[in-house]
């Protein structure tokens, strides 16, 4: 009796220049793999999912892939490696936009864009660094004094949002509920140095010492600032409020794994748990961040009404009153469409 053709797990990854695939398969024989017409054909006898079985898949590749794929048996998988004709990044893996269902992200591998050109640009330097030393016979100093000064930069950081975290956790399981209403005159003193020497991090995109990209940075950099230093830090009023705690600490959350990542990152070091974790925490950390900055902002605009803070009237003929409030409504209506 023939057996039974199936499908494989497929987990890949990405870098500009080539794509990984690790197919879940142990003791394969005889393994056919090729690339035509931009599409990856996969087929072997081997022990999967389902048992020994014949398994095979096929994938038409988002963009060009030149048609010379290698691949490396181990006794529990078979590793792909797949060219790219033109080094860029690709949004999906697959031609067509539904994801198949045998396939998904290799996590122990996976990088986003900004990552994976430091990444390439650490390994371009790192080329780079030899072809000196071999002709010149002297260290490249530039290269680590850059390295040295983003580890102590993102170690500066961690140590500030990891006392945030340990600070708030502690007094929460001493104080419980009663905690929440002191936090910002517990730690606002260190959020604020932390936030401050976030510009640091804008300026490194802006310049070129990293590559992670200005934008983002920038508006991170501007809407956390804008909750700190105008919504909550220019309002007593705002900072007895429990909001302050879910803020501050889910902040804090996503930093105290951002930061060991980068710091890793300019050694030349891959811990997959730290990976894992900055991948993975993020994805339900962020949004509960931002509904807790809209939350405070809310809380925030009876208050600016009621104070007239900030308000201004507009000069003659006009001479309308505007109220802080509506710029705090336009403020929440971006940061939904930011979520």
């Amino acid at each position: 009796m023939e057996n039974q053709v199936l499908t494989p797990h497929v987990y890949w990854a990405q870098r500009h220049r080539e794509l990984y695939l690790r197919v879940e398969l142990s003791d394969v024989q005889n393994p056919a793999i090729s690339i035509t017409e931009n599409v990856l054909h996969f087929k072997a006898q081997g022990h999967g999912a389902k048992g020994d079985n014949v398994y095979e898949f096929h994938l038409e590749f988002l963009e060009l892939v030149k048609p010379e794929p290698i691949y490396k048996l181990t006794q529990r998988q078979v590793n792909i490696t797949v060219q790219k004709k033109v080094s860029q990044w690709w949004e999906r893996l697959t031609k067509q936009e539904k994801r198949p269902l045998f396939l998904a992200p290799d996590f122990d591998r996976w990088l986003d864009e900004s990552d994976a050109e430091m990444e390439l640009r650490a390994k371009e330097e790192e080329r780079l660094n030899k072809l000196r030393l071999e002709s010149e016979g002297s260290p490249e100093t530039l290269a680590n004094l850059r390295k040295g000064y983003l580890f102590m930069y993102n170690l500066v950081q961690f140590l500030g949002f990891s006392w945030i975290f340990v600070n708030l956790t502690v007094r929460f399981c001493i104080l419980g509920k009663e905690s929440f209403y002191d936090t910002f005159h517990t730690v606002a003193d260190m959020m604020y140095f932390c936030q401050m020497l976030a510009v640091v991090e804008t300026i490194n995109a802006a310049i070129g010492v990293t590559s992670s990209p200005l934008l983002p940075s920038l508006i991170q950099l501007l809407g956390r600032n804008f909750i700190l230093f105008i919504v909550i830090g220019t309002m007593e009023e705002m900072q007895n409020k429990a909001v302050v705690f879910f803020v501050f600490y889910l902040w804090s959350i996503v930093e105290i794994f951002r930061y060991p990542f980068y710091m890793l990152t300019c050694v030349d070091m891959d811990w997959k748990v730290v990976t894992w974790l900055r991948y993975t925490v993020w994805i339900p950390v962020y949004p509960l961040g931002c509904l807790a900055e809209a939350v405070s902002v809310i809380q925030s605009i009876p208050i600016f009404n009621e104070t007239g803070r900030f308000s201004f009237t507009l000069p003659y003929p006009v001479k309308m009153k505007v109220r802080f409030s509506f710029f705090l409504q336009i403020y929440l209506i971006m940061l939904f469409l930011e979520e």
